[in-house]
């Protein structure tokens, strides 16, 4: 099935006594035993499986093309499971602008416990200049946030392969309709479907999708289960339900962001756009041999600085300036000062989540904005 399809049917069960087309929400947090004391319908107790999650997960892993996904509370917590999953004294290799709430969690959470270092992953002898005997994972986010590298998945796989590393990619930025990257090699592909998944700014949620159910995803499914981190009955069907609407509501966030990024890489005030989708890219070439559409987030830097960064911001009326992406509504902030101290993103740097506005609305606003 093509992805627009599998978005519509894949996660939805007709229900069998009501013969709803739409599948209920089933709160229940346990389920009732069979005179033997089995569990014949699948199902005992939430927390281990649930008829709307699995929905969700079914959903997950046909859009990812994987053999398997796991539905988590949000995004931090998809990641987490990720490293609680492996051994003790294990060396990760992870890019130098990582996700900063997932670069803090391997700092904060797990120093002691794992090793790991962030590099430029998409220099190759740097990437190999690092691996050790017990590097174990590599973890690449493309595009990234805030800056918009690129990393290359087939190569980084490749590399990774010869030393038998598993390769995660964090595909938040771009989703399935964008990019695929377990097609492209990698093991396990993460999403904060709390973003383009989810569509509309009210829910939270994270995924793991894998491409083989392996004694790696058992650890994985053991600590979603043992952990209990998992979304809600009633956020599973949200996501189901948005996901439907996801392939042409991404078509439509792109087909802004290409004006978007086109109209301020030609404004006198704006110093660099940091867009896939522009010839300009440093890394354009990797962005048409492995995405299927460029995404529609970006950023940009102000001639400016900080200050003239900051006074375009709160100067716009139609963009919100808030934290978080993938809504139907526009959102800007100034990340760096969201990072903390450690920032690796210039102080002049303002990220975008492009919207479903009209395009002309959009462009009149940071028109008049940068004026």
């Amino acid at each position: 099935m093509k992805i627009e399809t599998i978005a519509v049917h894949a996660g939805n069960h007709t229900d069998a006594t009501s013969k709803a087309v739409v599948q209920p929400i089933i709160m229940a947090t346990t389920f009732e035993r069979d005179a033997d004391g089995g569990f014949s319908s699948g199902y005992q107790y939430s927390r281990a499986a649930n008829p709307n999650r699995d929905a969700l997960e079914k959903v997950l892993a046909q859009l990812e093309n994987g053999a398997d996904a796991a539905a988590f509370s949000s995004g931090n917590a998809a990641g987490m499971s990720v490293f609680q999953s492996l051994t003790p004294g294990t060396h990760i290799i992870a890019p130098d602008d990582m996700y900063h709430g997932l670069r803090n969690q391997l700092k904060q959470l797990f120093a002691g416990i794992l090793e790991f270092e962030f590099i430029d992953v998409n220099d190759d002898e740097i990437l190999r200049a690092h691996i050790k005997p017990n590097t174990e994972l590599l973890w690449i986010e493309t595009p990234s946030n805030p800056l918009l590298k690129i990393t290359d998945i087939k190569k980084a796989v490749a590399i990774a392969k010869e030393h038998h590393i598993k390769v995660v990619c964090d595909n938040t930025f771009a989703t399935p309709v964008c990019q695929q990257p377990l097609l492209l090699g990698a093991d396990l592909v993460m999403h904060s479907s709390t973003k383009y998944f989810g569509g509309h700014s009210d829910l939270m949620g994270g995924a793991l999708i894998t491409a083989e159910k392996d004694e790696w995803w058992e650890k994985i499914r053991n600590v979603q289960t043992m952990g209990g981190a998992v979304p809600s009955p009633m956020d599973c069907y949200y996501l189901v339900r948005s996901i439907k609407t996801l392939p042409y509501r991404v078509r439509g966030h792109v087909h802004n962001a290409r004006l978007l990024a086109a109209f301020l890489e030609s404004h006198p005030s704006v110093e660099e756009v940091m867009y896939p989708g522009l010839v300009s890219h440093p890394q354009s070439d990797i962005v048409k041999d492995q995405m299927l559409l460029p995404g529609a987030m970006m950023s940009f830097t102000l001639k400016g600085g900080e200050d003239e960064a900051k006074k375009v911001i709160n100067a716009l009326k139609i963009f919100t300036q808030a934290t978080s992406l993938g809504g139907v509504e526009s959102l800007i902030e100034h990340r760096a000062s969201v990072e903390g101290p450690d920032t690796k993103t210039p102080f002049n740097l303002l990220r975008v989540s492009v919207g479903l506005e009209h395009i002309d609305d959009l462009i009149a606003d940071l028109e008049q904005a940068l004026s």
